[in-house]
């Protein structure tokens, strides 16, 4: 098993190789595998991608994000000016279906709501402006609406796990109550418990997701 000390020098060297974050910008604090992130940068997007980068380092158990995004003059948005790229974006998304979703802006939070048929289209209304110029944060309550019966849930999500090749399907347990999913077991890594997340928030009938997967790490060398 890595070492705190071994994470932390694994977890700077991914920063660094990283083109469009700045690791200079990021403090990095590693306790029992839990990886701390602090500093500041000018956008969201290299927040994301900082946080994104440490998920795929080995070891690492969880991250708690404390980086601060304060944006420069060139990033400075209005409320009108944001809404307005919002809509464009929902328009040339195919995933997303714009007239059935609500926009809102205030102090550059972008606040979602309507009813949609599935719940990757809401997370893809989500995805496709979180990073858009002068977007502080996106509030998602979008809600869902779909005829799949409960009963279908845990099947469909049980053959999803098993077409992924990022998954080992063995380690993970799906209880379902209605619409509810409530992910139990181990995986190799952080991603891997976000893919498991994904997945079962992806399939039909799903309204929420309880992930409570344990990050497992196993050594190349045992």
């Amino acid at each position: 098993m890595k070492t705190d000390a071994e994470i932390k020098e694994d977890v700077l060297d991914e920063l660094a190789w990283q083109p469009n974050i700045d690791e200079t910008q990021i403090g990095v604090i590693v306790e029992k595998g839990v990886v701390t992130l602090s500093g500041v940068v000018d956008n969201n997007s290299k927040k994301l991608a900082a946080e994104k980068a440490v998920k795929n380092v080995e070891g690492v158990k969880a991250v708690a994000e404390d980086i601060e995004v304060v944006y420069g003059v060139n990033y400075k948005k209005t409320d009108k000016e944001i809404a307005k790229v919002v809509v464009e974006t929902f328009e040339w998304n195919s995933s997303v279906p714009e007239d059935d979703i609500s926009i809102k802006v205030e102090n550059g939070w972008v606040y979602l709501s309507g009813e949609v048929q599935w719940s990757y289209q809401k997370n893809a209304a989500k995805n496709a402006i979180k990073n858009l110029l002068g977007v502080k944060g996106v509030s998602n309550s979008i809600k869902l609406k779909n005829n799949i019966k409960p009963k279908d849930v845990k099947e469909r999500i049980s053959k999803a796990f098993q077409r992924m090749a990022t998954l080992d399907a063995d380690g993970i347990i799906i209880d379902t109550h209605g619409h509810k999913v409530t992910l139990h077991g181990k995986v190799h890594s952080i991603k891997e418990k976000e893919d498991a997340e994904i997945a079962a928030y992806n399939a039909p009938g799903v309204y929420d997701v309880k992930n409570e997967l344990k990050v497992q790490y196993y050594s190349k060398y045992a």
